[in-house]
């Protein structure tokens, strides 16, 4: 009876011991940063030097904007969502980084939020004293004549509506690196 439980037991971890190296051959490899930024760029569908899609858009406070009636503006146009940390962490720097700094000078933020409601936005906007205006976009028509996936996204639009630049994502750095490009497009 004890070789009977004996051999039970080491068919258990033969057959356990199967399933964990099938798991690790099957699982996909981790992503090279090379293969990730290929997606990325994939997904985005607008590039730098591309005339930005036209489109309008409810903004919070019930007004419509559309982005041909800001020719003659440079515009920051940037897509992000309530539930997104580096999109909230990217927010955090507009007030006094790119509005308060661009103040005066013919230069538009227009956030949007990307496939959410009026009352999560509203909600966001009480909680973090954001008065900024804000572009709604619920059903993501807007956003998905630029891109396919991934948020936050900044497409920097000239005066004459051309894409100068198109970034995803949040970093310092690269946000650094944006400010100093609104400046170069503002001169033009």
């Amino acid at each position: 009876m004890a070789k009977k439980k004996s051999n039970k037991s080491l068919w258990l971890m033969l057959a356990l011991i199967v399933v964990i190296v099938a798991v690790i051959f099957l699982l996909p490899a981790g992503e090279t940063p090379k293969e990730a930024e290929t997606q990325t760029e994939s997904t985005t569908l607008v590039k730098a030097g591309d005339t930005a899609p036209d489109f309008t858009v409810e903004l919070f406070d019930g007004s419509q904007v559309t982005l041909s009636s800001l020719r003659g503006k440079v515009v920051l146009l940037n897509f992000w969502a309530t539930w997104c940390p580096p999109c909230r962490q990217e927010l955090t720097r507009v007030q006094e980084d790119i509005i308060d700094r661009f103040a005066g000078q013919p230069f538009v933020f227009l956030p949007v939020s990307r496939g959410e409601k009026r009352e999560t936005v509203a909600s966001f906007r009480e909680k973090t004293g954001y008065t900024f205006p804000m572009g709604l976009d619920s059903a993501r028509t807007v956003y998905d004549r630029y891109a396919s996936n991934y948020i936050p996204r900044n497409f920097l639009i000239d005066k004459e509506g051309k894409v100068v630049l198109a970034t995803v994502g949040y970093d310092d750095g690269e946000f650094d690196a944006l400010i100093r490009t609104i400046e170069k497009t503002l001169e033009n």
